[in-house]
C-alpha cells in the first residue's frame, strides 16, 4: 500500500491475513480518494486468487479451535476489543472521515464508536448461547447444540465502513465462526485498522480477515465451497447478484439492501420534531444512508409550515472541511454519485417538483453538493420511487391516514419507515400497517444494537444487531438420548 498523504495511523498494506499485513502489487489498483479534495490518498491492490486462497485457508484452519472456546471465552475477547477501540476512537473516526469524507462531528459519534457497541453487546451475549433439553414421551429427550456456521464472508458498503465490519464480524464471531470481510472499494481502509485490533485483543490470528477487491473478489469468496454464509450490504441488484450465487451454493444469507423509505408527519404531530427528524433523516451524512425516509408525507393543512421550517433550518447547515468539528454537512462520497444526485434534482424539475431550495454543486475542491428539497412531489416521479443515496428530500402532501399507508407502501422497498403524530393509538396502528423492517414513532434512523436492522421486500433479507443476527451465524443440531431399548418388527 502507498499513501500519497498521511492521515493519522493509516493501515500499511491492502489485506489483513492470519494476524498480519499482506501485499500483492500483482492485484488491480485500488485508489483511495479523500472526498473533500479529490486528491489520492493511498493506493493499494485488488486480491489475487493467491491471495483469497490465502485467506480461505486462514479462517477455514484457525475456526475450529476458536469454535471449540467456551461462549464466555470468546465473549471476553470481544468485549476487550470493544474497550480497544473506544480508546483509539478519534484516530479511527479520522482516518474514517479520510476514506468517506463524512464530517468529524459524524465519525466521532457514529461510526467506531457503534462498531464498539457491537462488540460489546455480542461479547456479552456470547456466553448465553446455549441449548435447550426437550423431554419427549417414554422419558427419552432430545437436547440441541447451537453451532458455528464455519467461514463466513462479509461484503460492506461504503457509507459506514467500520460500522457494517463490526455488525457482521461481532455476532460470527461470538457464534465461533471466523470471517472473511472484503470492504467497498471506495472505502477500503478502516477495516485493516479493525482487524488490527481484534488481533491486539486476542482473537486468534486467521479468524477476521480482511482482503480488497471489486465484485469479482466477492464472487470468488462467495463460490467456494469452504464459504458457509455470505453477509452482504449494498445495493438491492448487488443483492439480488449475490442471493443467487449464496443458493446456488446452498449458502446461508444475510442481505441488507436498499431503501425508499417513507416519514408520514400527521397534522397533530410535533413539528419542530418532525423536522428534525426529516433533516436527520435525508441530510445526515450527506443522504447516503440506505434507510433513510427521503419520501416525507406530510399532511395537507401543516405541509406549507413544514416545508417553510425544513427550508429555514437548511440555512444551519454548516458545509465544509470534514475535520472542522463545526461541519455538519461533508461531501459526497465520490464524484460519480455527485452526478447521480444531480442527475434526480433534474428529474425532479422536469417531472414537475418544485425545487425549495438547493441541489446545485459547490463550487469548490471535492464532492460537495447542497442538499435539496422538494416539494410538490408526486408518488410517480422518478426523485420519489428511485433511491438516490444523496442528499434530497422528497415532500408529498396527504388527506387521510388510508390514502397515505397505502402510498406509503407502494414501492418495492421496505426498509424503514416513520410516523409523526401525538395520537398514540394511530401512531402504533400506522407502525404496524408499515411494510418495512425497522419502523419509528416520533423519531427516526436510530440503530441501537440491542434491536434487530434489516428490511422486507426487496430491502433485503434476515436481521443484523440483537439477538436475532444470533440466528443467522448459527445452526442448530438436535441430540435424541434414548433411555430405554428399542423394539423392531423382526
Amino acid at each position: 500500500m502507498t499513501f500519497i498523504t498521511t492521515p493519522n495511523q493509516q493501515p500499511i498494506a491492502s489485506h489483513f491475513i492470519n494476524g498480519g499485513y499482506v501485499e500483492d502489487a500483482a492485484g488491480q489498483v485500488i485508489t483511495s480518494v479523500y472526498p473533500a479534495t479529490g486528491m489520492q490518498i493511498a493506493e493499494l491492490h485488488s486480491a489475487t486468487p493467491a491471495i483469497i486462497e490465502q485467506a480461505l485457508c486462514a479462517a477455514a484452519s484457525a475456526q475450529k479451535a476458536w469454535a471449540a472456546l467456551s461462549g464466555t471465552e470468546r465473549g471476553r475477547v470481544l468485549t476487550r476489543a470493544a474497550h480497544i477501540m473506544r480508546d483509539k476512537n478519534r484516530e479511527l473516526s479520522v482516518l474514517e472521515s479520510y476514506d468517506t469524507g463524512k464530517p468529524l462531528s459524524e465519525t466521532l459519534v457514529a461510526d467506531a464508536a457503534s462498531a464498539a457497541d457491537a462488540l460489546e453487546y455480542f461479547g456479552g451475549l456470547a456466553g448465553t448461547l446455549t441449548g435447550e433439553q426437550i423431554p419427549v414421551a417414554g422419558g427419552d429427550f432430545v437436547y440441541t447444540r447451537r453451532e458455528a456456521l464455519g467461514v463466513c464472508v462479509g461484503i460492506g458498503a461504503w457509507n459506514y465502513p467500520i460500522q457494517i465490519a463490526a455488525w457482521k464480524a461481532a455476532p460470527a464471531l461470538a457464534c465461533g465462526n471466523a470471517m472473511i470481510f472484503k470492504p467497498s472499494e471506495m472505502t477500503t481502509l478502516s477495516a485493516l485498522k479493525f482487524a488490527e485490533i481484534l488481533i491486539e485483543a486476542g482473537v486468534p490470528a486467521g479468524i477476521f480477515n480482511v482482503i480488497q477487491g471489486y465484485g469479482d473478489v466477492g464472487a470468488a469468496l462467495i463460490d467456494d465451497p469452504r464459504v458457509a454464509k455470505v453477509s452482504l450490504t449494498g445495493s438491492v441488484p448487488t443483492g439480488r447478484k449475490v442471493y443467487a450465487a449464496a443458493a446456488a451454493g446452498m449458502k446461508h444469507a444475510t442481505l441488507e439492501l436498499g431503501g425508499k423509505s417513507p416519514i408520514v408527519v400527521f397534522e397533530d404531530a410535533d413539528l419542530e420534531n418532525a423536522v428534525s427528524c426529516a433533516i436527520n433523516g435525508n441530510f445526515y451524512s450527506t443522504g447516503q444512508i440506505c434507510s433513510n425516509g427521503t419520501r416525507v408525507f406530510v399532511h395537507e393543512t401543516i405541509a406549507e409550515a413544514f416545508v417553510a421550517r425544513v427550508a429555514e433550518r437548511m440555512d444551519n447547515a454548516v458545509i465544509g472541511d470534514p475535520m472542522d468539528e463545526t461541519t455538519t454537512i461533508g461531501p459526497m462520497v465520490s464524484a460519480a454519485q455527485c452526478d447521480i444526485v444531480e442527475g434526480y434534482v433534474a428529474k425532479g424539475i422536469a417531472q414537475g417538483a418544485r425545487l425549495v431550495k438547493g441541489g446545485k454543486r459547490i463550487d469548490r475542491a471535492g464532492f460537495y453538493v447542497e442538499p435539496a428539497l422538494f416539494d410538490g412531489v408526486t408518488d410517480d416521479m422518478a426523485i420519489a420511487r428511485e433511491e438516490i443515496f444523496g442528499p434530497v428530500m422528497s415532500v408529498l402532501t396527504f388527506t387521510c391516514e388510508d390514502e397515505v399507508v397505502q402510498r406509503a407502501n407502494d414501492t418495492e422497498f421496505g426498509l424503514a419507515a416513520g410516523v409523526f403524530t401525538r395520537d398514540l393509538t394511530r401512531a402504533h396502528r400506522v407502525a404496524q400497517a408499515f411494510e418495512a423492517g425497522t419502523c419509528y414513532i416520533n423519531t427516526y434512523n436510530l440503530t441501537p444494537v440491542e434491536a434487530p436492522f434489516g428490511g422486507m421486500k426487496s430491502s433485503g433479507l434476515g436481521r443484523e444487531n440483537s439477538k436475532a443476527a444470533i440466528e443467522h451465524y448459527s445452526q442448530i443440531k438436535s441430540i435424541y438420548v434414548a433411555l430405554s431399548s428399542t423394539e423392531a418388527p423382526f
